[in-house]
């Protein structure tokens, strides 16, 4: 990838303050985030993986998510916490560029994943009978390698794209990532093509996703309200509330981040917002999945009390 401005070697990250005694308070709030990310979605993977009773189209989905979650909070956190306690706020051109490219392809990754599983719920409510037929580990396993490859795909496009612009020689990023908008604001040359090149990606990887998973949750709708006994559907519904859940948060900061033209860019309000979605979503996510979830939390005991005999 040849670069439009030689000039610019390294990257600075403001981060969230100057304040030395903030700094370190962010440190121990973003190692607690990032130490309950790790513990949480490794026990989820590690659960899903070795008790049989969660061997099935639903949990791997979760498993998944749990990956992608693991090393999407990593893209992020291990650099925040440098940039917390270190004098130096630098990241290296190409570490910029490796840390955009991972980060969308992870975050892509995750839309359509997302988007997998609400087919899935659609699948196990309106034929639960055919349920297991119907999502055979073939397909499982082709959603998810769909997912991963045009998340990366999506995000070789847009990485290429960002990193030739004109940076103008300034290279000071005023948030603790390398992400569009602070990039954009740098960027002399961020022309309509750019602007055009974002709506594009925002339509193949979060709208698109969007309108399959509310065209499926239509249908559950639809099949939830044929079943009779108001137990039944509160049954039903239960089963979608986990990931109706996951999708609000994901979905809701990701629209509004990149979906407004990049003149509307408020880079201190969108440093928190990102905050959310890059390191407290991943940490959030096992907790959605298992706090309510008989089956996890049955696996979990088992497990203890294996380990603790």
């Amino acid at each position: 990838m040849e670069r439009s401005n030689h000039t610019v070697t390294e990257f600075i990250l403001v981060g969230f303050t100057t304040d030395p005694m903030l700094q370190l308070v962010l440190f121990a709030v973003f190692l607690g985030v990032y130490s309950l990310t790790l513990v949480g979605n490794t026990t989820l993977i590690m659960l899903i993986c070795n008790d049989s009773r969660l061997h099935t189209p639903m949990y791997f989905f979760i498993g998944n998510l749990s990956f992608l979650d693991l090393w999407y909070s990593s893209v992020y956190t291990p650099k925040i916490l440098v940039t917390c306690i270190s004098e130096d706020k630098s990241i290296s051109f190409a570490g910029c560029v490796a840390q955009f490219f991972f980060s969308a392809g992870l975050a892509y990754s995750e839309c359509y994943l997302l988007a997998a599983m609400a087919f899935d719920r659609y699948v196990a409510i309106a034929k639960p009978l055919l349920y297991a037929q119907a999502m055979s580990g073939r397909l499982c396993s082709c959603l998810v390698m769909y997912s991963y490859t045009g998340g990366f795909v999506n995000a070789a496009i847009l990485t290429s794209n960002t990193f030739t612009l004109d940076f103008c020689g300034d290279n000071v990023i005023d948030d603790f990532f390398c992400d569009v908008p602070p990039l954009v604001k740098l960027a002399c040359d961020a022309k309509e093509s750019y602007q055009a090149v974002l709506y594009f990606l925002l339509a193949s990887n979060v709208i698109t996703p969007t309108v399959l998973i509310l065209s499926s949750y239509l249908f559950i709708v639809a099949a939830v309200l044929r079943i009779r006994s108001t137990r039944g559907r509160l049954k039903a519904f239960s089963t979608c509330s986990s990931h109706l859940t996951s999708v609000t948060l994901y979905y809701g900061s990701i629209l509004y981040i990149y979906s407004r033209p990049s003149s509307s860019y408020s880079l201190e309000r969108d440093k928190m917002v990102s905050t959310f979605y890059t390191v407290l979503f991943p940490m959030l996510n096992p907790m959605i999945y298992s706090l309510r979830n008989k089956d996890v939390k049955e696996a979990l005991k088992k497990t203890l009390q294996v380990h603790i005999i």
